[in-house]
């Protein structure tokens, strides 16, 4: 087994470490989400938690890890003798971004169940973690399904398997631990409220501390096991610390000062629902614990806000998470005074607990890399220049946008877009499996295996099953799209001031596709060229900051703009061949610049059409003059042309609209 790399040896990232430990004092605070760029110890920390967790006693031969002390009741393996009693190491079990749902609530063994007549269940990865850390790398990509089940037993402290007429319930309480990559796509809002914390973390642009990372790293490489036993005090220390509070945390007081306090935060962010109040209350108990204190004093709400509240305050996917802190303190003033035992009003108490305890992860965010850290979209994009350019106009109010779909049957990544066959949905019917059988069709298997019964032998009450009697279930549900977004910026689209509302018709394409558990990409052609300014990504958070500072002007490429997107689309199919794409382009139907502009712009069109993409053209023709050039396009595409009018949910003009291939 290799050693870890040692909690305490983390280099900064105090807001990271602080949340992780207080987790470990109080599980009931509900999790940790850890969000940030690639390469910042997120990982490496949450891998280090691990060893400072204290061992757990557990029954011997258990497989559900009961406490010898207070069994659980109705664990599957029970009921278990009294006085047998044993220990280990808590673990630490990592759920991966393609798990299925078996491994992670666990598997029913229904050949045996069939022809033995017995209920054999398979623990999965909730009940290996009952009692630790579940760790989710890369969260924001994990599907949408596992998360509702990991989220729901850390809610619960239990695992519920119902299936084929068969039910199983175990104990699953474990300290729930998600790290993300924003670039990579956010979670929902109503999954980001199920995390209890949640940290930004950044690299640090100190050049000090920068070079502490790579010294201690490279150590780390060289000699692992000597790098830890240099670090073992301080793990001991930290360890001891953490046994400490879990001791003195059921006698800590949270008073009345300190509840109105919170109550007053969560109304004065207006956060949605109770579940702030609560995670702030868990927290700031846990902070007194952490910190030796049996009082819980105004610098542990304000701590407990800022771990608490950012990711809850979101009004839409666009926001980024935050919080004002001079509103924070202000609101802290007004509500409940100074707490006795606070030595001084003026310090927000962000730091170490009394007597300037220097353990890891006192004073959070003491370094202020958080704040240096620039904003997505930042960081030098290129930005088209030339003659005729414009500065960029502000995107118009979004709006819900009516549904694009795609036709057919997919069998893409799980969405909420297009028709598919998924692993999960209603059942249409039954097929042989291709390879491991996921999802029993138990009517389906019980009439391929009784017409050989006789042949078999059967004897006893049970059917006598064989391999080839299994049926998997065909279902159908919902996938996400590849929606690429081909956005006309050349200077006819903005001489009519329409680009406020153009902007506007995307970003909320953005959010409906940010909703739906898309992918998107955003290409656009002004000029004399088309650029892609954000190849295909599940971040639809970049795609908004690269709408948000498009610049227009120029003639109007439409073919260049309609080649390049067949170009990512090409690419992107060899990547993500089962994802379907859906292409969005929105343009008044103009093409100027270069010989037979509008030639090109058909003979580019016809490739969409012949190999059956799915499109639709946003029309942004307006006057009461309308030449119909965006209509024409749709139809040499192959797809179907609305206005921008017709684009709102809630549109007069009609229902919602599907996209629909038409014939060349």
């Amino acid at each position: 087994m290799s050693t870890p790399f040692p909690f305490t040896a983390v280099v900064g990232q105090d807001d990271l470490r602080l949340a992780l430990l207080l987790n470990a004092v109080s599980p009931a605070v509900g999790g940790v989400l850890v969000r940030g760029e690639k390469g910042t110890a997120k990982s490496t920390a949450v891998r280090a938690l691990s060893a400072l967790l204290p061992e757990v006693d557990v029954v011997p031969g258990c497989r559900f890890s009961c406490d010898p002390g207070s069994p659980d009741p109705a664990c599957p393996d029970g009921p278990h003798a009294p006085g047998a009693s044993g220990s280990r190491p808590a673990r630490m079990v990592e759920l991966p971004v393609g798990a299925s749902e078996d491994r992670l609530v666990g598997a029913l063994d229904i050949e045996r169940a069939l022809s033995e007549g017995v209920k054999a269940f398979e623990p999965g990865l909730l009940a290996d973690a009952h009692r630790g850390i579940l760790y989710v790398d890369e969260v924001n990509l994990l599907h949408d399904h596992l998360v509702d089940l990991l989220l729901d037993a850390a809610a619960m402290g239990a695992s519920y398997v119902e299936r084929e007429g068969v039910s199983v319930r175990h104990a699953s309480r474990f300290l729930l631990v998600g790290t993300m990559n924003p670039e990579e796509g956010e979670l929902r809002p109503q999954l980001l409220d199920r995390f209890g914390l949640t940290v930004e973390v950044a690299a640090s642009r100190e050049p000090d501390q920068r070079v502490e990372v790579v010294r201690r790293r490279l150590a780390y490489d060289d000699d692992p096991a000597g790098f830890a036993a240099r670090w073992a005090g301080e793990e001991a220390a930290v360890r001891q610390r953490v046994v400490a509070a879990r001791a003195l945390l059921p006698s800590v007081r949270l008073g009345d000062g300190a509840l109105r306090q919170i109550a007053a935060t969560c109304a004065a962010f207006e956060v949605d629902g109770m579940r702030a109040d609560i995670v702030m209350a868990r927290t700031a108990t846990a902070l007194a614990a952490w910190a030796g204190r049996s009082d819980v004093l105004a610098e542990d709400v304000r701590q407990a806000a800022l771990l608490a509240l950012p990711h809850r305050r979101r009004r839409n996917p666009f926001d980024a998470p935050g919080l004002d802190e001079d509103k924070l303190d202000e609101t802290l003033e007004e509500f409940g005074g100074q707490d006795p035992g606070d030595d001084d009003p003026d310090d927000p108490g962000p730091g170490g607990g009394p007597g300037g305890q220097p353990e890891p992860g006192d004073a959070p965010g003491g370094d202020g890399d958080t704040a240096a850290r620039p904003e997505a979209g930042e960081g030098g994009e290129p930005r088209p220049s030339g003659a005729g350019e414009q500065s960029p106009v502000r995107a118009a109010e979004p709006f819900r946008a009516k549904v694009l779909s795609v036709p057919g049957l997919g069998e893409g990544a799980a969405g909420r877009r297009s028709r598919a066959r998924t692993e999960h949905g209603r059942t249409t019917g039954a097929r042989r499996p291709r390879g491991a059988l996921t999802k029993l069709h138990l009517a389906a298997t019980v009439r391929a295996a009784a017409p050989h019964q006789r042949a078999r032998g059967r004897s006893g009450p049970g059917l006598v099953v064989r391999r080839d009697d299994l049926r998997q279930a065909t279902r159908e549900g919902r996938e996400g799209n590849l929606v690429l977004f081909v956005v006309d910026a050349s200077g006819s689209m903005a001489a009519r001031r329409r680009m406020g509302a153009v902007k506007g018709a995307v970003l909320s394409l953005l959010l409906d596709a940010y909703q739906r558990r898309d992918k998107v990409g955003l290409v656009t052609f002004r000029g004399s060229a088309a650029d892609v300014a954000l190849p295909p990504t599940s971040s639809v958070d970049a795609a908004a900051a690269r709408l948000e500072s498009l610049p227009t002007g120029g003639r109007t490429p439409l073919a260049a703009g309609l080649l390049r997107a067949h170009e990512v689309l090409r690419v992107e199919r060899l990547r993500d061949p089962a994802r379907r794409a859906l292409v969005v382009v929105v343009t008044d139907g103009r093409a100027t610049g270069g010989p037979e502009p509008v030639a090109l712009a058909s003979r580019a069109a016809r490739l969409f059409a012949a190999e059956q993409v799915a499109s639709v053209v946003v029309d942004c023709e307006s006057g009461p003059v309308r030449l119909g050039l965006a209509g024409r396009l749709a139809d040499e595409l192959g797809g179907t042309a609305v206005t921008l009018d017709e684009l709102r949910a809630d549109s007069i003009a009609g229902l919602v609209k599907d996209v629909q291939r038409r014939a060349a």
